[in-house]
């Protein structure tokens, strides 16, 4: 599952919407959505957010965090290490190995050190 996934999956439930009916009122595939709540799809293109945004009548803020999450949900993503150090390179390859490994409280603790460490 992708963030956005999960984020439009808790939305749709929260209103009681169910996978099908949000597919036919925004004119997309039954498949097509949940491909990309279980993260089979890359991310979503910018129209098809505001499109979610809109459905689900969000503004301001959390139309910003819907894009936010769409941005950060492609489920294979490139790193490119390339005019990086020797140590950047092997994070990158030993994260690509060893992410299936990790607890889910180990991961949110590696993103909580990454955020604090490294605003955006």
């Amino acid at each position: 599952m992708t963030p956005f996934g999960e984020k439009v999956r808790a939305l749709r439930k929260a209103r009681g919407v169910t996978m099908k009916q949000m597919a036919k009122d925004l004119e997309v595939s039954s498949a097509y959505l949940s491909a990309l709540e279980h993260g089979k799809r890359g991310k979503p293109g910018p129209g098809f957010v505001m499109q979610v945004a809109g459905y689900f009548n969000l503004i301001w803020d959390d139309a910003e965090n819907l894009k936010e999450l769409a941005n950060l949900s492609h489920p294979r993503i490139v790193v490119d290490t390339i005019d990086r150090s020797a140590n950047a390179t092997y994070l990158a390859n030993l994260l690509s190995q060893r992410i299936g490994r990790l607890d889910e409280q180990t991961i949110k603790d590696l993103i909580a050190r990454i955020e604090e460490t490294i605003p955006s």
